[in-house]
């Protein structure tokens, strides 16, 4: 008969094995073993709870210098992130890059929403003149979406503010040739220079007006501030703003072709935070040069070098003076630039040895493509990825047949590169006139709402670090490194 232990004993016969349960992750992506992996090739072992899921905090670096409260991005591609994508991704906590394929003006008016749609103090409101006339406030209109709009008498910033002009003052008014000296508010809440953000927004909720003028002691219009802002404030509480403006964040894509240059600086004059340099293969002379007249062009803006898999390409442009990396090459669920280059590499593995390397020089992963659930997220934070870009979970959506689906293309597909600006490193390079795909077409069932499908994968993250026992992505990345998370691969049937 077997010999019972006694149950105080339990803890000295574990210690008795000499090394906790599972494997470490080095041990996991021991490619001699092992090859390469991918997401759905091993599992993270569980952990001891002792606090509560919605205790777990997710804020996650994705560049240097700029840190998202939910460690979610969209892809830059035009069946995903536009201007509303970018603004619901920056109210749940994360950020919208937005495509380029589209003219320079197209995509720098996108960024430009973005960066109106909340404000803090907004210093460079649309201003009109007393003589400007009501089918020019509804032209505004039409054009951003709000026409609460101060009138000065130069009709410019720094005039002196005579009036405000919203959408109740023309409701029901019918001659759109009407000078807005007619019919504009004249009886102000106003707030003097020099006013904080938290005094502003008292006075702004104390006075029910919808838009509080920030004056000088001459009565100069410098900046607005907008209650529709202060709203947003209370029910997006972990939105991607600029800590300056309390804009929200964006990002963009762009190629590394010279024109690409001029698409750039309109970008940056809407107000672009950070830019993703848009390779499938990043590790070139083109983007190294890129990256650098970036940094000695508009210093304070971060650059997103990529895509890469391996420690070499990585450094390449961590030199280069890169800000953050996104990984991943042939991974994505359209992508096939595995099959048709025969370049790439397992996404599991492409994740842990750059985000390993990148680590050492501070410098944030991206985890970019392969992401189709709660668990392939948390496996690619497990590697050290601090963020996701997602794709075909956020595409845009269509009816077929009753049932609601989303038109999903990879940005290296003949269908996208045949619109109007094609992708360095997906086609041919410059001067090639044969397009090779690197991507498909396709459509996949949609999810809903994004704004309740970003919600969902919050709390499943947040559930998923509870299990692992880790009670933020900065402690998890840490567990992983000093080999408390362990990990064990798994077979197909498992």
């Amino acid at each position: 008969m077997t010999h019972v232990l006694d149950i105080t004993q339990t803890q000295e016969v574990l210690k008795s094995y000499g090394r906790p349960d599972g494997l470490s992750v080095e041990s996991l992506l021991d490619e001699q073993w092992s090859g390469g992996l991918t997401y759905n090739d091993f599992l993270i072992l569980p952990g001891y709870i002792d606090f509560s899921a919605d205790k777990t905090i997710l804020e996650s670096k994705i560049t240097k210098k700029i840190t998202l409260k939910t460690p979610f991005i969209s892809s830059p591609m035009d069946t995903v992130t536009e201007t509303d994508m970018a603004i619901s991704m920056a109210l749940l906590g994360g950020i919208g890059i937005i495509h380029h394929n589209c003219s320079p003006e197209e995509q720098a008016n996108m960024v430009r929403k973005v960066k109106k749609f909340e404000n803090g103090f907004i210093v460079d409101p649309v201003v009109l003149s007393p003589t400007h006339t009501v089918s020019d406030v509804k032209a505004i209109k039409e054009k951003f979406g709000f026409c609460g709009i101060p009138v000065t008498e130069t009709g410019k910033m720094h005039g002196k503010l005579i009036g405000i002009v919203t959408a109740r003052d023309f409701q029901f008014h019918t001659d759109d040739a009407s000078p807005l000296s007619e019919i504009m508010t004249t009886d102000l809440v106003v707030a003097k220079k020099g006013v904080t953000l938290t005094e502003a927004n008292e006075i702004l909720s104390s006075s029910k007006k919808g838009k509080l003028p920030i004056v000088d002691s001459e009565g100069n219009l410098v900046s607005l501030l907008a209650r529709s802002d202060l709203l947003k404030n209370q029910s997006y509480p972990l939105a991607s703003k600029a800590p300056d403006s309390k804009q929200l964040l964006v990002g963009a894509a762009i190629g590394t072709r010279p024109d690409d240059k001029d698409r750039l600086r309109l970008l940056v004059e809407a107000g672009l935070d950070v830019v993703v340099l848009d390779s499938s293969q990043g590790n070139s002379i083109y983007q190294i040069e890129m990256i650098q007249w970036i940094k000695q062009t508009y210093a304070n803006l971060e650059v997103i070098a990529g895509n890469v898999v391996t420690r070499e390409q990585a450094a390449s442009l961590i030199a280069a003076g890169a800000d953050g990396l996104r990984i991943g090459m042939g991974s994505g669920s359209i992508c096939i630039t595995q099959e048709v280059m025969a370049c790439g590499r397992p996404q599991a593995t492409a994740v842990y040895r750059v985000s390993e390397f990148a680590a050492k020089f501070g410098v944030p992963t991206i985890a970019d493509g392969g992401i189709g659930n709660v668990g392939h997220i948390m496996k690619a934070t497990a590697l050290g990825a601090s963020a996701v870009m997602m794709g075909g979970l956020l595409a845009e959506y269509f009816y077929r047949e009753g049932q609601r689906l989303k038109r999903y293309r990879g940005m290296g597909s003949i269908d996208a590169m045949s619109n109007t600006s094609g992708k360095d490193g997906n086609a041919a390079l410059s001067g090639d006139t044969v397009k090779v795909a690197q991507g498909v077409v396709g459509n996949v069932v949609d999810k809903g709402s994004v704004r309740k499908f970003l919600s969902y994968l919050h709390t499943g993250v947040q559930h998923s670090l509870q299990d692992i026992g880790c009670r933020s992505l900065n402690e998890f990345h840490k567990a992983v490194a000093d080999g408390t998370v362990r990990f064990e691969k798994r077979t197909a049937a498992a």
